[in-house]
């Protein structure tokens, strides 16, 4: 599609320029795979694909296999994502399935123009886990090369008549507040809900990030060392409602989600894990010692907790209180989390990513498949010791939520990362972690 030899396309923000040329990406589901697409500026370059049932199955298929799950050893060392080579061949194979040729052929003539337009993509349920900013549609060649990508968060929720709104331009001096590695009750470090960055030093890529907010006073909960901010025991929904309630700019959450299977329909009991204890009052039923808290009460609240008996009765004497007061949610929230974006796989999503939404968020960066950590690259894919990727990866999207555009900056990070990727291929810098993430936005 592009010659390798020609000069990198720009993003028409980058430099100035008013208006980036921005393609509205929309895909239906109905045995085939059906992909439209108009383009903002022009509203007579619109376009229609169809991708076979059969070939989207096989596409999806190898996908799968290749995302880290329950074999994690298997994607690190094995699948797809395990090498250059073949992560290429499956990023090739993901481009002839889910780029049409009408789609590609204005993105190449913007690209010889020097443009990198804005594609806002609306996957389908059945699409949602798809990584678009690999897809190759040359072996020299990434969409997120030649595009800046973001996901649409869902019209219902963004258009909702009760939706708090909270600019990034209004709210960006508040704190940031950080739920890093909460203690769940009743989960050891080593077990399923145990930790996920591991024993932390001062000297640690996350333990510097926090270091710089707490010597500006930006972080919450307040530490006197950066240390403190991790695997704490009090950070449940009580304390997040809030220093939420107090003002914040961003919420930045790096631990354990619990999806929803795409299968019940009910992405509402996506579950985040705080260091809520089981006698909490809250929809999700305890885990051991612990409530999780759900989507549901993300969106509900305290709506309807006195009538379900089977879980933890609310005080009847209480006013019920709407989740988006009881956590209104900041401008910008990251989940890094395993599939903590795993809403957008159902028909009706109303899992975490879209609770922060319906909350006030204008932009969430999550998760679409397992994460792996740095103590599995090191374990199981003999990473280099030193090596931090999940550590650097919150950094980064951190560093990105603090950027004025934080699509833009999200995806040239990815960008960095892929040339890294292309240049050492060696395991830890494999998109098998960074190209799970993906930012919704809603502006």
């Amino acid at each position: 599609m592009v010659s390798p030899a020609s000069p990198r396309g720009r993003s028409w923000r980058q430099d100035g320029v008013a208006a980036q040329p921005t393609a509205l990406v929309r895909m239906a589901d109905a045995g085939d795979l059906y992909i439209s697409w108009r383009w903002t500026h022009d509203m007579a370059a619109t376009g229609i694909g169809l991708v076979p049932q059969a070939q989207l199955t096989e596409t999806l298929n190898a996908l799968d296999d290749a995302l880290p799950g329950e074999a994690l050893g298997h994607a690190l060392t094995a699948g797809a994502f395990a090498s250059y080579e073949s992560e290429l061949a499956l990023a090739e194979r993901l481009a002839r399935t889910f780029l049409p040729y009408g789609l590609a052929k204005q993105l190449y003539d913007l690209y010889r123009s020097g443009v990198r337009p804005h594609l806002r993509i609306q996957p389908s349920p059945r699409v949602a886990q798809v990584p678009w900013e690999l897809l190759a549609p040359d072996p020299q060649v990434r969409l997120v090369e030649i595009a800046d990508i973001s996901l649409l968060a869902p019209v219902s929720v963004v258009h909702a008549a009760a939706r708090p709104s909270r600019p990034w331009a209004a709210t960006r001096h508040l704190p940031v507040v950080g739920v890093l590695d909460p203690r769940v009750p009743g989960f050891r470090a080593d077990s399923g809900l145990g930790s996920v960055l591991g024993r932390m030093a001062a000297d640690a890529p996350v333990a510097r990030m926090v270091a710089g907010y707490a010597a500006e006073g930006r972080w919450r909960p307040a530490v006197q060392e950066p240390v403190e901010a991790f695997r704490r025991t009090d950070l449940d929904r009580e304390w997040l409602g809030s220093a939420l309630r107090a003002g914040a700019a961003r919420l930045l959450y790096v631990g354990h989600v619990t999806a929803a299977a795409p299968g019940t329909g009910l992405s509402e009991n996506a579950q985040l894990h705080l260091a809520c204890t089981a006698d909490t009052i809250g929809f999700a039923a305890p885990v051991r010692a612990h409530r999780p808290l759900s989507a549901k009460d993300l969106l509900l609240g305290s709506y309807g907790l006195d009538a379900d008996t089977d879980r933890n009765v609310a005080d009847p004497d209480a006013v019920p209180e709407p989740g988006r007061t009881r956590w209104p949610i900041p401008s910008r929230v990251a989940l890094i989390a395993c599939e903590s974006g795993g809403d957008l796989r159902f028909g009706e999503a109303l899992g975490l990513a879209t609770a922060m939404i319906h909350g006030g968020a204008e932009t969430v960066t999550a998760g679409r498949w397992t994460l792996p950590t740095d103590l599995a690259f090191h374990r199981l894919a003999g990473a280099d010791p030193a090596a931090r990727p999940l550590q650097d990866a919150v950094c980064a999207i951190d560093s990105a939520h603090e950027r004025e555009d934080a699509v833009l900056a999200h995806n040239d990070w990815q960008r960095e990362r892929l040339t890294a990727w292309r240049e050492l291929r060696t395991v830890q810098h494999s998109p098998v972690l960074w190209g799970a993430f993906a930012t919704i936005s809603t502006v």
